[in-house]
């Protein structure tokens, strides 16, 4: 195994704690006798302890060491991977390279562990030829992730030589991209080592579409014309979602990032002490084949902070010009995002008719830069048992309207109010005493 993992060239710079270096590495001390059996033993139990620990996270069966070949080859970042996302692949003189990987990784995809296991005295690897996940598949977070890797690897089972293993691995960068953007839709940032930006998938995203939301049509049809133009590549503006808490605001973002995955859109969350990171990520995804929405919930400002100082400077204004296939969608319960006071008029000039206040002026300047501006306001009483009546009946709850609606009232006056999100609640409720 050693031999043919020495011989990878695009895709050879994995870590050496990576479960096929580690194996390479077992083997070739088995070979050479430079390490005890009983030490041997034990490392191959952990690489395989680790390989079972991947099919738990992904739901991976049947044959765990390819799905874990295929998940390398899907998640492997490198200028070979990233082009081909971009514009397939083409008859560049890289692809001789890349071939002669691929031949190796069919190798790999065709390697027989028998020795070893002989050699140890064990039988783990034929287990996992055939293993049974545990659990029901519908119930995982990545579910996603794992029939893509399993459909792709049965393909790579079958291929007869590095010819169809080219097609078959280029085809599916074509077609959904390479590395964690092209199995995951959403993702949240962290700070790493030297300033550097780390990316971490939200597995767990709520699966809600803009069909669950009952009601604010006019907003959802602004929300989703702007989504539509954006991923089609043409010109898009930012969005601001404001009004009243429990409205739906961030409830129609993750729809729309819901409907709109399979045409390339991604989003990543970001929270207001992190827009110092924002010029970091951006770089880092600007020239991606995706469509981005950087999602900033529930923002506002109070006088005392100047973060929104960075985002007015991304948004808007910097010398760096903005990247295409950037737009950024931001909820807030205020309209204006940053605090006003009646001091912000103590420095109001007056002259040729005209009133202006520099301070409001600067306050003001943020939310300008929001091309689309959407309101969600709280709904009426006859809106919100509207709501009611029909997540009810989404639900499958047959309770008489009219005892519904008595409830429902009953509910909202000790339960914050009238919202879309109070309804929600009540139907939760429900549910939980049938």
């Amino acid at each position: 195994m050693y031999k043919i993992v020495s011989r990878l060239l695009i895709y050879g710079d994995m870590p050496k704690d990576t479960i096929l270096m580690e194996l390479a590495d077992i083997v070739r001390r088995m070979d050479d006798g430079s390490q005890k059996r009983e030490e041997l033993l034990t490392r191959v139990l952990t690489q395989v302890k680790h390989l079972l620990q991947v099919a738990t996270d992904y739901g991976f069966d049947k044959n765990l060491w390819h799905n874990y070949l295929t998940f390398l080859l899907i998640t492997s970042e490198n200028p070979f991977s990233i082009t081909c996302e971009k514009v397939g692949a083409n008859e560049g003189s890289v692809n001789y390279f890349a071939k002669s990987d691929f031949k190796a990784f069919k190798e790999l995809f065709d390697y027989d562990f028998a020795r070893l296991e002989e050699f140890l005295g064990v039988d783990c690897f034929s287990r996992i030829s055939d293993y049974r996940a545990i659990g029901k598949k519908e119930l995982m977070y990545n579910k996603n992730v794992s029939e893509k890797v399993q459909a792709l690897s049965l393909r790579l089972e079958a291929a007869r030589d590095e010819e169809e293993f080219f097609e078959c691995v280029t085809g599916f960068y074509r077609d959904y991209g390479v590395g964690m953007f092209g199995l995951n839709k959403a993702f949240r940032i962290s700070s790493g080592d030297a300033n550097q930006v780390v990316f971490h998938a939200i597995n767990n995203m709520d699966a809600v579409m803009l069909d669950d939301l009952v009601g604010y049509e006019i907003q959802k049809k602004k929300l989703v014309d702007n989504t539509a133009a954006f991923v089609q590549g043409k010109k898009a503006n930012n969005v601001l979602l404001f009004g009243d808490s429990g409205t739906g605001k961030s409830t129609s973002i993750k729809a729309i990032v819901n409907a709109f995955y399979p045409q390339g859109l991604r989003m990543i969350e970001i929270y207001k002490h992190q827009f110092k990171d924002l010029s970091s990520v951006i770089a880092q995804i600007k020239n991606r084949n995706y469509k981005f929405i950087i999602y900033m919930d529930d923002l506002s400002f109070e006088e005392f902070e100047v973060e929104y100082k960075f985002l007015k400077a991304v948004i808007e204004g910097g010398v760096e010009t903005r990247p295409d296939n950037i737009l950024i969608y931001a909820t807030s319960n205020r309209r204006h995002l940053i605090k006003e006071n009646w001091s912000d008029r103590d420095d109001m000039e007056h002259g040729n008719g005209m009133h202006r206040s520099d301070t409001m002026e600067e306050k003001l300047s943020l939310v300008n830069r929001f091309g689309v501006t959407i309101c969600y306001s709280k709904p009426s009483p006859k809106e919100y048992f509207h709501i009611v009546t029909e997540l009810a009946r989404k639900a499958g709850i047959g309770m008489e309207e009219k005892e519904l609606c008595a409830e429902a009232n009953k509910w909202e006056l000790s339960h914050g109010g009238i919202s879309g999100r109070t309804a929600q609640q009540f139907i939760n409720y429900l549910l939980g005493q049938m």
